[in-house]
């Protein structure tokens, strides 16, 4: 007698192109971690920070530029392992989460905010719910028997 492992339920449709939509998500956020972090002063005031903001974000701590690499690429391992269907995506993407919640802190405790405005909270809040929303999405498929 032969066993045969149970087939996976199928991949909901609107599920991939969330999972999609999230990779290229991430992926703009990666691009936006080198070109925010392999420039010096000089190119982020090119780039159009005024000289107090360039040199905040020049000068904030290696943790800060950690947790935002951790977040971005975590988001992009996250997601790819989503779309190729394992669980592991569920683990990856709170590792992200909490990497996106602890830059949200930093950002709001080092003055990132209070330099940059509104318009800084607002994109970085949208960050940490998509990250939200795609851990929800994998917790909710893992749970349905779509990731193996």
């Amino acid at each position: 007698m032969t066993t045969t492992a149970p087939l996976a339920a199928p991949y909901p449709l609107a599920a991939r192109i969330a999972a999609v939509a999230g990779l290229l998500w991430s992926l703009f956020g990666a691009w936006q971690f080198v070109r925010q972090t392999f420039i010096d002063e000089a190119g982020l005031i090119a780039g159009g920070m005024t000289p107090e903001q360039a040199q905040l974000y020049a000068g904030l701590p290696v943790w800060m530029a950690a947790v935002f690499a951790i977040g971005t690429l975590g988001g992009v391992l996250g997601t790819a392992l989503l779309l190729a269907g394992r669980k592991a995506s569920v683990a990856v993407l709170a590792v992200s989460l909490a990497a996106y919640l602890m830059l949200w802190a930093g950002e709001a405790l080092l003055g990132v905010f209070a330099v940059f405005g509104t318009p800084q909270v607002v994109v970085l809040s949208i960050v940490v719910l998509v990250a939200a929303g795609l851990l929800w999405l994998a917790q909710r498929l893992a749970a349905k028997g779509v990731l193996a």
